[in-house]
């Protein structure tokens, strides 16, 4: 009995100890398996804006190629980014791509209003 009870309790241990391995791996490997994610934009879809110079700042953790409105803007190693655009004067779209090794790609687009002061308001 006594015997039976090492054999078990040794298959046991191992066990633990490979489904430890395995839960350990996938939880490292989260984000290459889930892609790149763009996140904490500090623009808001719908705005209206009465300045025509918009820094943009954010989070594209795992990006190797981010992009703003089709310029290549460069991302630090944890995926931070900070790019300054100007708008027009009306509707404006700001569409940022990020791609990561593995091709996988994730968008946003962002519909702004910038509302330039007319000519009565200057004087």
């Amino acid at each position: 009995m006594n015997h039976d009870a090492k054999k078990i309790l040794k298959i046991a241990s191992l066990s633990v100890f490979f489904v430890f391995i395995i839960f350990y791996a996938l939880l490292r490997s989260k984000d290459l398996i889930l892609g790149v994610k763009i996140k904490d934009v500090n623009i808001e879809n719908g705005t209206t804006l009465e300045n025509s110079v918009l820094p943009i700042s954010g989070n594209a953790k795992n990006a190797i190629y981010l992009s703003i409105n089709g310029r290549e803007i460069s991302v630090d190693q944890l995926g931070n980014f900070n790019e300054t655009i100007v708008l027009l004067p009306g509707y404006n779209v700001v569409k940022i791509k990020a791609r990561d090794k593995f091709e996988h790609i994730d968008e946003k687009d962002y519909q702004l209003i910038y509302s330039a002061p007319t000519e009565k308001e200057n004087i």
